[in-house]
């Protein structure tokens, strides 16, 4: 069940908000839900893109994010979301202008291709530099003193690979033991562990998604890395009351549908004998099937959902939204989680 509304946001305190799930749960749906949630009362939030798939600008309807945090939506309450697509070869001459003042020499290891091979031979370079953009974002004040985004919120790498992405001491162990690179690495796993951060799972009412949340909670927690809510996502609701899913478990019920549908007017005439016609009788059979079919899916829904309690974890579940997503399917979703307590 989803958590029930309190007196206050479940994330209170929270900065740095990382949204993970599997491929196709809706991940990027539910961190740009989530960043329109927490823009309230004037409050500013960023969205942050990490795998360049520019699927936030897809979201928003607008053209490709550039390099640079732009505002993309006013939040309910005269908020305001930003977002910012991370693009890993300007955020490593980035990295080397700020460090080692390589200036124009920087541009020329691009044309090289010093890029792509420096972040493919070091992995952990990258994620360094990914995660370090998100934490910059959280640490930046204005000039008096108050932050300048009051939360930030990651559309981070599905669930497989969160917690190597997160737990970047362990990536550049074998990369630096001191040096920028070692210190980056420190400053950002300083914001990553403490209380600032959570790391929330996106999923479905399904086995594999629910497994793959369950074992990456379980990498999570052996990393030491701070654990977040459960958003299920793409909740339908259910057609059939608890009875009738009973009531249609493996029962014979054509005659009485047959009947049912007979007295509801439906497929003509009664037979002489007052029965119900040959044309309803063609209907019974695959209105069974799907109502058999339905108490399957709502019996297996129920047993992910036991699952997912089981972690004892927030958890929030978001309405599937008929005809896709667009902007006003976002606020509707980011209203859904406000509800819940999420934000």
């Amino acid at each position: 069940m989803p958590a029930a509304a309190s007196a206050g946001p479940d994330w209170e305190g929270v900065r740095l908000h990382v949204v993970s799930g599997k491929g196709g749960t809706g991940k990027t749906t539910v961190a740009a839900a989530l960043a329109l949630a927490l823009a309230k009362e004037g409050r500013r939030t960023l969205l942050i893109e990490v795998e360049e798939r520019q699927g936030i600008a897809e979201l928003f309807g607008i053209a490709a994010l550039p390099y640079e945090e732009r505002k993309v939506a006013g939040g309910r309450g005269h908020g305001e979301v930003f977002a910012l697509a991370i693009d890993i070869e300007q955020a490593l001459l980035e990295y080397l202008e700020m460090f080692y003042k390589l200036g124009r020499a920087g541009k020329a290891l691009r044309k090289l291709g010093f890029i792509d091979f420096a972040t493919t031979i070091a992995p952990g370079l990258r994620d360094v530099l990914l995660t370090g953009k998100a934490c910059e974002a959280v640490r930046r004040r204005r000039p008096d003193g108050r932050p300048v985004y009051d939360a930030v919120v990651m559309d981070a790498p599905p669930t497989g690979r969160v917690t190597r992405f997160l737990n970047i001491n362990t990536e550049v162990a074998g990369l630096a033991r001191m040096g920028p690179i070692y210190t980056q690495s420190q400053a950002v796993m300083r914001v990553i562990q403490s209380p600032e951060t959570a790391v929330h799972m996106v999923t479905l009412l399904e086995e594999m998604p629910v497994q793959e949340t369950v074992d990456g909670i379980e990498d999570l927690h052996a990393a030491k890395l701070p654990l977040g809510g459960v958003f299920v996502n793409m909740v339908r609701p259910p057609v059939l009351d608890a009875a009738a899913v009973l009531a249609a478990d493996g029962a014979d019920h054509e005659e009485e549908l047959a009947l049912a549908l007979t007295e509801a007017g439906l497929g003509g005439r009664r037979t002489s004998g007052g029965g119900p016609s040959a044309a309803v009788r063609k209907l019974v059979g695959p209105l069974l099937e799907q109502g058999r079919e339905h108490a399957a899916r709502v019996e297996l829904e129920r047993e992910q959902r036991r699952d997912i309690q089981g972690l004892k974890l927030p958890t929030y579940e978001l309405p599937q939204l008929s005809g896709g997503v667009d902007l006003g399917g976002l606020y509707r979703l980011a209203t859904e989680l406000r509800n819940q307590g999420a934000a």
